[in-house]
């Protein structure tokens, strides 16, 4: 299994970062890593939600199928992974002050035999680390944008 955790702090306030955030479908303007998002339930947004994200890093490519789990609105959404890569994953919005938000990413997953199970995990997890990062310092300037319009 790995364990990956990111954040960041962001110029904005909760609510601000919460309406980025909660567009699940529109994870892909942030996310570098997700090519496309396509809903499977009849709904977009709350627990029972469920979606498959087409995600690509570098050559590899799957169908990374989701179920949200929780959703504690303007505070946390949380998923589980259940297609070829199994886990969990988990966004958390924290108050810094007035008009700044702490948003967390953490993620535990479980690779298949075929992608190297644990020993595949423990090799991804920097690369991973490194992608989310990336996607972070997105979304942080794509709230700070709103933010300051």
């Amino acid at each position: 299994m790995s364990a990956i955790r990111v954040s960041t702090v962001i110029d904005a306030p909760p609510p601000v970062v919460w309406a980025v955030v909660a567009d699940i479908g529109a994870h892909v303007e942030w996310m570098h890593d997700a090519v496309a998002i396509r809903f499977t339930s009849p709904t977009e947004r709350g627990v029972g939600t469920t979606f498959d994200c087409d995600t690509r890093i570098g050559p590899f490519a799957l169908t990374d199928r989701m179920e949200i789990t929780e959703w504690v609105e303007g505070e946390a959404i949380s998923v589980r992974h259940v297609g070829v890569v199994r886990g969990t994953g988990r966004f958390t919005l924290r108050p810094v002050g007035v008009h700044h938000t702490e948003f967390t990413w953490s993620e535990q997953l479980t690779f298949p035999w075929w992608m190297a199970g644990p020993l595949g995990a423990r090799v991804s997890a920097p690369v991973l680390r490194a992608v989310w990062r990336r996607n972070l310092r997105a979304l942080k300037a794509i709230v700070e944008a709103r933010a300051a319009a």
